[in-house]
């Protein structure tokens, strides 16, 4: 090619191309696009690259064995300072989130808001469940049919727990739901711990896990409704440690008097609350029974009414035993629970000992009915699965 004086030298992209893969040291093949750079939508083409990018042309034309690495860093600096400002930022804003969802599960299981009250007159835990915020999606559509479950701790009784409605589609669920727990004493907000978790629902197979979070009942006081709004925690681990004879298996109201006029003891079975389920359907068919011993003649058995498919039955039914008020001294109330089976032996739920020998609130509740006579005293008190006395059957 001749050159006229006063003309530069151009080359073809084409020509260009060729010389990058003429024999000499091996470069990488430039593509197209590398030679008209796309800027994005409202930032000015500035000449600083288009320069430089001719005079990288111009030096591969005219010696095209000599392109060194510096040159090409060159090139890529240029691109990185009209481009850099904006792909950096880009990154960061990406970074945390993938961060955040791998190292802190507080921030990806979700927080829930809810409120405590223990009621102290009437023995009860009210649990009111507002509202779940961000919860871990748990579905395929990137969503969950959450509920919450209720469980007192230590134990083991299915009874023990207790769950709101399931809401679908959401991971910001409302339930302004309230769950109580009935037959709460003094003893149980010093010892118990409540277990709050939140569930997905799934119909054709197992319930998902999502969070849960754990409060003492100590840091409630009594009569004051505390609230709450905590991040959700992975699952801890229960104790199992427990002794397994004292196993609680629900709650029942005794109601106790002396009655000087008739010269005798009234029992009054007012209700049983979260009762063990003996039952496949989830279910008991309970009712109770009470003997006052030592008996001789086998005359002391009182039964109630049974109860169908419930686990917190209210009887409200009373047994009078006449015996003189000295010799109560010398007796001791058993109160057991059971659940009524047809065509074979009837289940024990759990029962109660009341009397001198009794121990906590069961001695307590006793020497309150022999010292003041004629006054209906009411208490509850929890069943375990240890039978008293010599009951082993029905």
């Amino acid at each position: 090619m001749t050159l006229r004086k006063g003309e530069k030298m151009t080359i073809s992209i084409q020509e260009h191309m060729a010389i990058d893969v003429c024999p000499g040291p091996i470069q990488p093949i430039k593509q197209i696009s590398d030679y008209f750079p796309r800027f994005p939508r409202g930032l000015p083409p500035t000449a600083a690259p288009a320069i430089s990018r001719t005079g990288s042309l111009h030096s591969s034309t005219s010696q095209p064995s000599s392109l060194m690495p510096s040159e090409t860093q060159r090139e890529d600096e240029d691109i990185d300072r009209v481009f850099g400002a904006m792909a950096t930022p880009s990154k960061k804003e990406e970074e945390p989130e993938v961060e955040g969802y791998d190292s802190d599960d507080s921030t990806t299981l979700g927080t829930l808001d809810f409120s405590l009250l223990y009621d102290q007159e009437n023995n009860a835990l009210h649990c009111t469940i507002n509202k779940a915020k961000g919860l871990k999606p748990m579905d395929h559509n990137g969503l969950a049919d959450p509920y919450v479950k209720l469980h007192l701790l230590p134990g083991a009784s299915k009874a023990n727990k207790l769950r709101t409605k399931t809401l679908r589609n959401t991971l910001n669920p409302v339930w302004n739901e309230t769950l109580t727990y009935y037959g709460i004493t003094d003893e149980d907000m010093v010892r118990k711990t409540l277990r709050i978790s939140v569930c997905d629902e799934d119909k054709f197979r197992h319930n998902e896990f999502i969070g849960e979070t754990r409060i003492p009942l100590k840091k409630l006081k009594p009569n004051q409704t505390k609230n709450f709004n905590i991040c959700l925690e992975k699952q801890l681990p229960i104790d199992k440690t427990e002794d397994k004879s004292l196993e609680e298996r629900g709650r029942i109201m005794i109601s106790l008097k002396y009655s000087s006029q008739k010269a005798g003891l009234l029992i009054g079975i007012v209700r049983c609350a979260h009762l063990a389920s003996m039952d496949a359907n989830g279910f008991s068919d309970p009712y109770v029974k009470t003997y006052l011993k030592p008996d001789v003649d086998k005359k002391s058995k009182h039964k109630t009414a049974v109860k169908k498919k419930t686990l917190n039955p209210e009887f409200n039914e009373e047994f009078f035993y006449e015996i003189k008020h000295c010799d109560l001294t010398k007796k001791t109330l058993e109160v057991t629970v059971w659940d009524y089976d047809i065509g074979k032996s009837n289940d024990f739920i759990g029962g109660v000992t009341l009397g001198i020998n009794a121990k906590g609130e069961r001695l307590k509740h006793w020497f309150d009915c022999l010292k003041n006579k004629d006054k209906k005293i009411e208490r509850w008190h929890t069943l375990t699965n240890e039978l008293p006395g010599s009951v082993l059957s029905d």
